[in-house]
């Protein structure tokens, strides 16, 4: 099987380790064990339980105790619902496995993570891009999305909140991509790995709307700990059963480990939200100033999630943009070519404060010099 190469690990994997000021990463700033231990009231306990952890491969979908934490985060869920993956990015590639084969049609809202694009095009299947617009703030057009529908399109693929951009998809546009899958009967494959990181109010997940919605997540982002590898996929037991049958062929199951501090964090996970959406919520109001002063840049304002989407009045391609400023002043944005958009940087803002206004301030020293 081919793939195209993906653009945006191709990138953080040549860069991340040679910046100074990453504004790059899309996770809220990573959490210690120690902090989770503390946050989880868990101090004492933990080493003890480790220790008594047996080595072996554990539950295969994922210990009930975590497929029980994971469904409680959706209403209407169960642990028959959930499977645990190795994070979102496992997730995605099983449930493209065991949904698209060659000749299907795909529909996937685009910029979105290449998964969603590039794994069912190298499955065979037949993929329809439905591009967001700046002018209509990142958010689908749904009348564009019907028409990219077909009698045969097996999968509708979206990010919400939408990664790079940060736009919110509201329950009233989830509804509407909703009817759209029920004329022809698609399932809806919702990434929904930056859930938990809204700037207001939360929106519903799709699994919470139609009985044909997957939601694919993870500890990665909103719960800070992307260390853990871990995921999961949330969905209707035929699906996760089809799933299964593919990950016996790959991992088989998570770690021990992984799915022991994933349950700490889930038991503990109005203490971490809480953090992440301070962290998000005041760092996007920096970002804000940044912007609003700083004559060279403009954005459309994310409405969740932890990155967003930055045009620079420079004459240059994003990724040499990227690529000037990470040799000039240490700072690392994701050029919007590796996203399939030119003209765009993806800068992520849930990092630590401190860095991201040096970061920024370094920016606007190194903007100010161009011509």
């Amino acid at each position: 099987m081919k793939i195209e190469p993906f653009g945006v690990e191709q990138w953080m994997n040549a860069w991340e380790t040679k910046c100074t000021f990453n504004l790059a990463e899309t996770c809220v700033a990573s959490l210690t064990l120690a902090e989770l231990m503390q946050m989880a009231g868990q101090t004492q306990n933990m080493p003890a339980d480790l220790a008594a952890l047996h080595m072996t491969y554990g539950e295969i979908r994922g210990s009930l105790r975590l497929r029980g934490l994971v469904a409680g985060l959706f209403a209407g869920q169960t642990a028959e619902n959930v499977l645990i993956t190795h994070g979102t990015i496992g997730a995605n590639h099983m449930v493209y496995q065991a949904l698209v084969e060659a000749g299907d049609h795909v529909v996937a809202i685009t910029p979105t993570y290449q998964q969603h694009t590039a794994i069912p095009r190298s499955l065979g299947a037949d993929v329809t891009e439905v591009p967001l617009r700046e002018d209509e703030g990142w958010l689908p057009n749904w009348d564009r999305v019907a028409q990219a529908v077909r009698p045969e399109t097996k999968v509708i693929a979206l990010t919400n909140p939408n990664n790079p951009t940060g736009a919110l998809i509201d329950r009233a546009g989830l509804e509407a991509v909703v009817r759209i899958a029920q004329s022809v009967g698609a399932w809806v494959l919702c990434d929904e790995v930056y859930r938990g990181t809204e700037q207001g109010e939360p929106v519903p997940s799709i699994v919470e709307l139609y009985d044909k919605g997957i939601s694919t997540g993870s500890t990665s982002k909103a719960f800070s700990l992307a260390g853990l590898r871990l995921g999961w996929i949330v969905g209707p037991h035929d699906v996760l059963d089809a799933c299964e049958i593919h990950r016996d062929y790959t991992t088989i199951s998570v770690g021990m480990v992984d799915d022991y501090f994933a349950a700490m964090a889930l038991e503990a996970k109005d203490a971490i939200l809480d953090r992440s959406r301070l962290i998000t919520r005041e760092n996007l109001a920096v970002l804000k100033d940044w912007v609003a002063h700083e004559s060279k840049a403009a954005f459309v304002a994310p409405q969740a999630g932890t990155t967003a989407f930055v045009k620079f009045d420079v004459a240059m391609t994003s990724y040499d943009l990227c690529v000037a400023l990470l040799k000039d002043t240490g700072v690392m944005f994701t050029p919007g070519s590796a996203l399939g958009v030119e003209g765009y940087v993806r800068i992520g803002f849930a990092c630590e404060a401190a860095v991201l206004k040096e970061g920024l301030s370094r920016v606007s020293e190194w903007l100010a010099k161009q011509a």
